[in-house]
């Protein structure tokens, strides 16, 4: 199986040469998100709701077939599909249901999932679609796995180590984490104390996600300072524990746009997933609006679904289509 890195694969992207079949795997999801969506500007922006679908192999809807059907489709106006599968592992490494289907795992053999049609398409791809595939891990004895050996382009995200079974050089994880810090700081146009770099380095280990966490909150914290100073960091860092979840869906339940916007920016630039957070939304409009405010569950719903829809498909900036959802969400 060929591999590349994500700056790999952008350059791909960028080049507008890409392989028919991407497996992105890893658990850096803020990485693999964004790697899956820059797949998108391979086709012109006015013709992605045509030729860019996003699908969830966790949706009961989601299968094998369903996943070939769309690639095989032909692209509309334009000279490229894209075809984005998250959470993945549902298919390529899914939960055991007993003796017949660890049997089957050790023989080589796929339990019957329904991936059949997908592993006869990963041996002939369609050539003008780019089949990716996001998981957080792969079953490497399954029939799908070893086809997707033989055609697919193998991505790692794994944040700050190098791979999910290799050992672990502490010292190369602090070298990397603490350049990552540098980086984000030097792009944002300021400097940071050295102190402050070890000490967000030290906090984050190994946990990639801690470590985009902290460091958006503290660019956050700190817009405008020409120089991030210990304290700085030691602030935010102090401020990270009690930090609300739910504080968007709070603010919106309270009519507080503003609030509710700020609570929204914070989740995302500390490493929130923008599905994860449409998730909570939609867990808001489902669960906690009709108990005080039940009129306006039917436009919530309609926002909600148009959000989903674009998010899938493409249709926008994750941010924007969010910051959109939660002003209506508010209300007037």
């Amino acid at each position: 199986m060929p591999s590349a890195t994500p700056s790999t694969v952008r350059t791909h992207i960028a080049q507008r040469k890409p392989a028919p079949i991407y497996l992105i795997v890893g658990d850096d999801e803020t990485e693999m998100s964004g790697l899956a969506a820059d797949f998108s500007s391979l086709v012109e922006e006015d013709l992605r709701a045509f030729n860019v679908e996003r699908m969830y192999a966790s949706d009961k809807t989601t299968t094998g077939v369903s996943i070939v059907e769309s690639a095989r489709l032909l692209p509309m106006m334009s000279d490229r599909r894209v075809v984005v599968v998250l959470r993945a592992e549902k298919l390529l490494k899914p939960k055991r249901r007993g003796k017949l289907d660890e049997e089957a795992t050790e023989d080589g053999a796929d339990a019957p999932s329904g991936t059949d049609a997908l592993e006869a398409y990963v041996k002939a791809p369609e050539p003008q679609t780019t089949l990716v595939l996001v998981a957080s891990d792969v079953d490497r004895g399954r029939r799908l796995y070893k086809a997707l050996q033989k055609t697919a382009t193998f991505v790692e995200c794994w944040g700050l180590k190098q791979g999910k079974d290799v050992r672990i050089d502490l010292r190369q994880v602090a070298r990397q984490a603490e350049q990552f810090v540098r980086d984000a700081v030097s792009g944002a146009g300021q400097q940071i104390d050295p102190k402050a770099v070890r000490l967000l380095a030290e906090r984050a280990g190994t946990d990639i996600a801690r470590l985009r966490g902290d460091v958006g909150r503290l660019l956050l914290y700190a817009a405008g300072l020409p120089t991030i100073a210990l304290d700085d960091v030691r602030e935010v860092v102090s401020a990270e524990s009690s930090y609300d979840d739910w504080a968007v869906t709070n603010a919106i339940e309270r009519g507080n746009r503003a609030e509710a916007l700020r609570q929204l920016a914070l989740a995302l630039e500390g490493g929130g997933v923008p599905y994860q957070i449409l998730g909570q939304l939609g867990y808001f409009v489902r669960e906690k609006l009709p108990r005080f405010d039940p009129r306006r569950v039917p436009a919530a719903v309609d926002a909600l679904f148009r959000t989903d829809l674009d998010l899938k498909s493409s249709g926008g900036d994750p941010r924007v289509l969010l910051e959109r959802l939660v002003v209506e969400l508010c209300g007037r």
